[in-house]
């Protein structure tokens, strides 16, 4: 396929399950961040972004035989985002650092396929404003919301719409009590039992924040209320979400557990290729279950559902708070439910204000860190 991407976050799980894709479909690589030199070499794109200069100029010495410009940090990630004779932008890189590209991206113009769900959680009104006046049109690489944009393709009444159903599968600690999660380990917490991912959004999924982060993010990318989304446990990830619709009608979009499927048609849009991922086998499917989420047991998704109803800096202040929190866990700073003790005390210190731009965002964010780190010292 004659397609030139953009890949922000190439080394990651998204990054290279992209990278996979446009392989096997013949699109080329505008430029690559925080990639590795066997990247740089196979897909020969005209810029590299590494995370800092040390490393940067590591990069530069081992592509010295090449004529690929290697750039470093913020400014590389801004140079990539908007390069020129770029189709689309994969923005798959990890946490807040995803939203000043993404941004510089949509005030360009390019098309968007959107992995980093922090990029809405924090800003989500002015990401869409933004996207409104440029006419950048912004596709989800999220299942859930790839599929709710496909179940959505074929209607053209949103007043149709009665309801979103959000899966999610449960994570590894499905079932458990309140005693038995003050136990678990990092190990037992990265042991997804339907997907393959990176670890900060693995840690999210065995806490449920991540499906409160993609109920936000579902908040601003469709522009609905936190009342017209509905969380469903569904342990089995077939089902990958679901609409109502008014007249009593459910659409759902059903698919393998695979990554490659929702980053295809991010890329492909509106045409639906061969694709890496093989279709469902019916005759071999378990019976397919739904469950409410336990709020009361696993409070990190509750935080977020308040924070969804908050709106405006909460948001911002609680995605910050968990990066934070999660970073601690992983490094064997903090035990799994310090991370929603953390986050909690934390949107509690900083109360919400509205989002006046890109500086009340970036404000936010900062004072939830520094009162994160702060909780985090005061436990230990």
């Amino acid at each position: 396929m004659n397609k030139t991407i953009s890949v922000l976050g190439s080394t990651g799980s998204i990054g290279r399950q992209a990278l996979e894709v446009m392989a096997a479909l013949g699109m080329r690589a505008a430029a690559l961040t925080a990639l590795l030199e066997e990247q740089a070499r196979k897909f020969h794109p005209r810029l590299v972004v590494a995370a800092d200069p040390a490393s940067a100029a590591d990069l530069k010495l081992r592509l010295r035989d090449t004529d690929i410009a290697v750039r470093a940090g913020r400014e590389g990630l801004l140079e990539a985002a908007t390069i020129s004779g770029t189709d689309t932008v994969l923005t798959a890189v990890v946490g807040m650092v995803g939203l000043e590209p993404t941004l510089a991206a949509i005030d360009a113009g390019r098309q968007i396929a959107l992995a980093n769900k922090e990029t809405l959680v924090c800003a989500g009104e002015l990401v869409m404003k933004r996207a409104s006046a440029s006419g950048a049109q912004i596709l989800p690489v999220d299942s859930e919301h790839s599929a709710f944009f496909q179940c959505l393709e074929g209607n053209r009444d949103k007043g149709a719409v009665k309801r979103m159903l959000l899966t999610a599968s449960g994570g590894p600690f499905f079932g458990m009590t309140r005693a038995q999660l003050e136990t678990v380990t990092k190990q037992q917490a990265l042991r997804h039992p339907n997907w393959s991912m990176g670890p900060k959004i693995t840690i999210d999924s065995a806490t449920l924040m991540n499906k409160g982060l993609e109920f936000i993010e579902a908040m601003h990318l469709f522009g609905v209320t936190p009342g017209e989304i509905t969380i469903l446990i569904h342990r089995e990830s077939v089902i990958h979400s679901m609409i109502e619709y008014q007249d009593g009608s459910v659409i759902a979009q059903m698919a393998e557990p695979d990554m490659r499927l929702p980053i295809q048609y991010a890329l492909t849009y509106p045409r639906r290729l061969p694709s890496l991922t093989k279709g469902p086998d019916f005759f071999s499917l378990k019976p397919l279950t739904f469950a409410k989420p336990d709020l009361e047991t696993f409070r990190c998704l509750k935080l977020a559902l308040q924070a969804a109803e908050t709106g405006g800096t909460a948001c911002t202040v609680l995605n910050a708070a968990n990066e934070v929190a999660v970073s601690s866990f992983l490094e064997g700073k903090c035990r799994f439910l310090d991370i929603e003790r953390i986050v909690g005390e934390t949107v509690s210190l900083i109360a919400p204000s509205e989002i006046s731009g890109l500086s009340s965002v970036l404000e936010a964010d900062r004072a939830a860190r520094e009162a994160a780190v702060s909780c985090l010292k005061r436990e230990n």
